[in-house]
């Protein structure tokens, strides 16, 4: 199991709505939070070890409508 974050820039006015599309429909996505900063959403997402994660975010969180661009994070090591 491999972690990532991604934070998400969305269209003016539609953070609320990629989220919500986000924790009901994509498969792997742990937890949302709006945050402050050049992004609007932080997503925690848990991927098999197969799992693509650059067809991942490509596929499943960049084509959602009002997703404007994502920067992601791959985690190594949960210490807490």
């Amino acid at each position: 199991m491999r972690t990532i974050f991604v934070q998400i820039k969305c269209e003016l006015g539609k953070a609320y709505e990629v989220a919500d599309e986000l924790v009901e429909n994509v498969e792997g996505v742990s937890e949302v939070h709006s945050i402050s900063g050049n992004y609007d959403l932080m997503i925690k997402c848990y991927l098999s070890d197969e799992d693509d994660i650059g067809h991942y975010v490509t596929e499943r969180l960049q084509r959602l409508p009002g997703v404007k661009d994502t920067f992601t994070i791959i985690a190594f090591k949960a210490f807490a």
